[in-house]
């Protein structure tokens, strides 16, 4: 078979996604290759296929426990013989899988990479070909990326063990150029094919909402998307355990995630997520690395992540069948305290030497600031996060929370400009809120002991909102005029860029909501029907359509539940939405929807056939799947 036909009888698919043939045919040439691709944008399948075309075998180096788990059940369900050896498997588990491996039963071998130079493994690889190394997550390597992992390092020195180097393959969905630099140096990877496909993920919409009360806003959202699927995000053990409990206290269905359940408790409540037994689960970063579920229509941030790096890979978790999805990240100036804390405290970065522990921590404090930006932006917010990852756009993609509110141009030199002589005049010894009564006018205790009462701009903008007197702040950080610190106490501090406006009259002009922001452009309930399921704007899905969609979910919840595995892995809700437009009725037009190859179409297409079938007819079969 050459690799259109793997394409097609393994995994469905007629045409290769962008870069993907490129960064195949590198790897099936015999290059060293990396692959930064966004979420959702196929990256598996650049090692997969070359690996079931190439002699020996393939071993991928993963994370995470549940990564692996994930992409060989996907793999054994197309086909694809393939296997795991990590912590999860039992001392004979482990014994018997390096056995079956060592007769060449698998392709591919998923292995972590603490695993990589322990004796047993090591006397596996030294004895059996090795035809190519394929790293995934590979930003894990890099300590200036948001997810150092040091037992990624092992790597470079189970291949220098090898009798033959094999071809090494890396991918990653975030890495800036810093890291992407870090990759090819650490891997040693040699003159390597080098594709970045861009960041951009065009299905999803993004948003930042500043509330006062973040549970009423996230409780407000899942009230109006009850029939979805979708992940909240909270940055604490402590916040998910109250967001989980109130969310089920007023009657919805959610599970929860962290690191401080055990991990009997935190696979069963993984898997109730992604076998769709539970809508919805709030989670801790420590949630969702190589979950692959398809069909997760939103990700919510109950708090700012750290850095842009996570928050996109975060977000990048809805979404990934391509259909719209939305993202939305409910911001509170706590948030910055909390992920200060986080850094400080980074126990990966204990295990570094005292110059390099402290180049990262300012990196990572470097990072929370463009978090923080975002978070209080006018732009684009598609674009601020592009601009991150080195790539511009035109500041509008009609498809962000800022893009879809109007805004004006104003004036604000006048608050510019007290703001900053406040600061200055004060000797920059405070903070924001101090800054702020005292413009205000404030009568409280803190500002008479401090003598501000005395400052010659004392109540100097008592007619201006503090709301307002806070987004003009926001923007001359933003813009560079002042900073705050990162120190215990964080005080506002000028810059030398402020002299502009204190000196020589500089206007400061900024864009402000002319008013409420708006949801995303408006759809009739059909049109939002067909968006939803990933099908495009003008296809004919009216509400019979609709029925036999949601008769093919049922057929697929039955096969899955049968068969144990994740209703995904079946057929995608992508792909049972081609299903209801094409409606075939034979093998070979089964065959022509996305995402049904050979194989899974003998294993299932035949009882979705008949499903489809007897629904046209506009009657099940008695006593028939199709009834369920």
């Amino acid at each position: 078979m050459d690799k259109y036909e793997i394409l097609q009888k393994y995994f469905g698919y007629d045409t290769f996604r962008q870069a993907q043939e490129t960064l195949i045919d590198s790897i099936l040439e015999g290059k060293d290759t990396l692959g930064i691709m966004p979420t959702g944008a196929g990256k598996s399948l650049c090692y997969q296929i070359p690996a079931l075309l190439m002699e020996g075998i393939t071993l991928v180096i993963s994370p995470l426990i549940s990564l692996m788990k994930d992409q060989v059940g996907s793999l054994n369900q197309a086909g694809i013989h393939a296997a795991f050896l990590n912590s999860s498997l039992t001392p004979g588990q482990y014994r018997k899988a390096l056995s079956y491996a060592m007769q060449g039963r698998y392709p591919i071998i998923y292995v972590a990479p603490e695993r990589l130079v322990t004796p047993e493994f090591l006397d596996f690889a030294l004895h059996t070909p090795i035809a190519m190394v394929a790293v995934d997550e590979a930003h894990c390597v890099s300590q200036w990326g948001q997810d150092f992992r040091p037992s990624y390092l092992k790597i470079v020195e189970f291949i220098d063990r090898l009798p033959k180097r094999p071809i090494l393959s890396a991918f990653t969905a975030t890495a800036t150029k810093e890291v992407r630099d870090d990759i090819i140096a650490i891997l040693q990877l040699r003159d390597p094919t080098v594709m970045t496909t861009g960041f951009d993920r065009s299905n999803l919409y993004f948003g930042v909402v500043s509330v006062k009360d973040r549970y009423g806003a996230v409780k407000t959202y899942l009230q109006a998307h009850r029939e979805e699927s979708g992940i909240v995000y909270c940055l604490t053990r402590k916040h998910v355990e109250e967001v989980c409990e109130r969310l089920i206290r007023d009657g919805f269905s959610v599970t929860r995630y962290h690191a401080g359940l055990s991990d009997e408790e935190r696979r069963k409540n993984q898997d109730d997520f992604i076998y769709d037994t539970v809508p919805v689960i709030v989670a801790t970063n420590a949630f969702g690395m190589g979950i692959d579920k398809s069909n997760v229509r939103f990700v919510l941030h109950y708090g700012m992540p750290k850095n842009p790096e996570s928050y996109y890979q975060e977000a990048g978790r809805a979404g990934r069948d391509g259909a719209p999805a939305q993202c939305i990240l409910y911001y509170s100036g706590q948030d910055v305290a909390t992920n200060q804390l986080f850094i400080e405290h980074n126990q990966d970065n204990q295990q570094l030497d005292e110059v390099t522990r402290a180049i990262v921590m300012e990196r990572d404090r470097q990072r929370l600031k463009k978090m923080t930006f975002y978070c209080f932006t006018n732009e684009c917010l598609r674009d601020y996060i592009l601009q991150y990852f080195g790539e511009y756009g035109s500041n509008y993609c009609g498809n962000c929370s800022n893009c879809l509110t109007q805004f004006e141009e104003v004036d604000v030199t006048r608050a510019a400009s007290s703001l900053l002589a406040c600061i200055q005049t004060s000797k920059q010894r405070f903070g924001v809120n101090v800054i702020l009564d005292t413009l205000r006018g404030a009568r409280t205790a803190k500002i008479r002991e401090y003598g501000m009462d005395h400052n010659p701009h004392y109540g100097e903008l008592e007619d201006v909102p503090v709301y307002r007197l806070r987004q003009v702040l926001q923007y001359l950080q933003l813009q560079e005029y002042l900073l705050v610190t990162e120190d215990m106490y964080a005080v506002v501090k000028l810059t030398e860029k402020a002299a502009g406006v204190l000196e020589r009259g500089e206007r400061i002009v900024m864009k402000l909501a002319k008013e409420v922001q708006r949801v995303p452009k408006s759809q009739s309930d059909d049109k939002k029907r067909r968006k939803s399921h990933g099908l495009p704007e003008d296809a004919h899905f009216t509400q019979r359509e609709e029925s036999l969609f949601e008769r093919l979910r049922r057929l697929r919840t039955q096969l899955a539940r049968e068969a144990q595995i994740p209703p995904y892995m079946v057929f995608s809700d992508k792909t049972l939405a081609h299903m209801c437009v094409v409606k075939p009725v034979t093998k070979g037009q089964m065959l022509t929807v996305s995402g049904v190859g050979d194989f899974k179409f003998e294993k299932y297409g035949e009882e979705f056939l008949q499903c489809i079938a007897a629904f046209t007819r506009g009657a099940a079969k008695p006593g028939g799947r199709e009834g369920v």
